[in-house]
């Protein structure tokens, strides 16, 4: 590798989200991206390594073991995973935790642009309707860190993934027929939902903010973007499913999830809605280069899943 190469780290580079990030960088080719994971010899960030990723191992609850991760890397990605097992039994503030902890090790190792993946604050939207709502709290907990660590930043927020539909089983066929139900906990028919296309749309997303954070005209420092594709009713998505797929697709909004704070985030999103005062697509992100896809192209694209 060249010395010359402009580094990246991105967190969660064997997920859903980093993955999207490492694999926008990857075709791009401007920067090199260093997944970082727990198990560097795991199938998934060798399969990363394959692809042409340096891969570092760290944990973000070892600070030291995030500088060694972090040494040579010009940019970081961050994101976290409440719900990672190991992160779950530290308690309802363990993300908000290992946030601080990787915006510390950032400012210790000099970085020179974190994106910071984040949710809006559900507590203090919802003036404490909605206080258990942890996995977005946390998140927003880490913005206003950043903010005052003086780590030169950009927050990017996610919409509601449109991979949750196999990844959690949200579109299900119905028993002894050719019908699709939609099935979302506590959801208004008619109220709009933000949904973030990760694979084609958030990596795009990252890749046009490195691109420009060292642009004083772009305005990318210290400001908040939407990574968010499209906006409309689970019940337009069900419609819309419904002509791409061929089959009949309804929405149903069900009691319960079975857990009570996924409930709470949906309940909180329907009623309040995730961004309700921004324009979707988020142009400015659109000026700097990032083509959205829209819901339709999504249901094309997904036909071979439901055949």
């Amino acid at each position: 590798m060249s010395i010359s190469s402009r580094i990246v780290a991105v967190f969660g580079a064997t997920g859903t989200q980093g993955l999207s990030v490492v694999q926008a960088l990857l075709a791009d080719g401007t920067f090199v991206p260093r997944a970082i994971t727990r198990n560097s010899s795991s199938e998934k960030a060798l399969k990363l390594k394959t692809l042409g990723a340096e891969v570092a191992q760290a944990d973000l609850w070892d600070i030291d073991s995030l500088k060694q991760a972090l040494s040579g890397v010009e940019a970081v990605y961050g994101v976290t995973d409440y719900y990672d097992p190991k992160n779950l039994v530290q308690g309802h503030n363990s993300e908000m935790l290992l946030g601080k902890n990787l915006v510390d090790a950032a400012k210790a190792m000099d970085i020179k642009y974190l994106i910071w993946s984040s949710l809006p604050h559900c507590t203090r939207v919802s003036n404490g309707k909605y206080p258990n709502v942890y996995h977005f709290d946390n998140k927003a907990n880490v913005d206003d860190y950043l903010q005052d660590s003086e780590v030169p930043h950009s927050v990017l927020y996610t919409g509601w993934f449109l991979e949750n539909l196999w990844n959690y089983n949200i579109l299900v066929p119905v028993q002894d027929s050719d019908r699709l139900e939609l099935i979302v906990a506590r959801y208004d028919a008619h109220s709009p939902q933000y949904f973030t296309w990760v694979e084609r749309d958030l990596g795009q997303c990252a890749l046009a903010l490195l691109k420009h954070y060292r642009d004083p005209e772009s305005g990318v420092l210290s400001r908040t973007f939407y990574a968010v594709s499209a906006k409309s009713s689970y019940t337009e998505f069900a419609s819309i499913l419904q002509e791409a797929l061929g089959k009949p697709v309804s929405f149903v909004s069900s009691p319960t999830t079975g857990m009570q704070e996924m409930d709470d985030m949906y309940a909180f999103q329907s009623e309040y809605g995730l961004y309700p005062h921004t324009t979707i697509p988020d142009p400015r992100l659109i000026d700097l280069g990032v083509k959205f896809h829209t819901i339709e192209e999504f249901s094309q694209e997904i036909k071979g899943r439901y055949a």
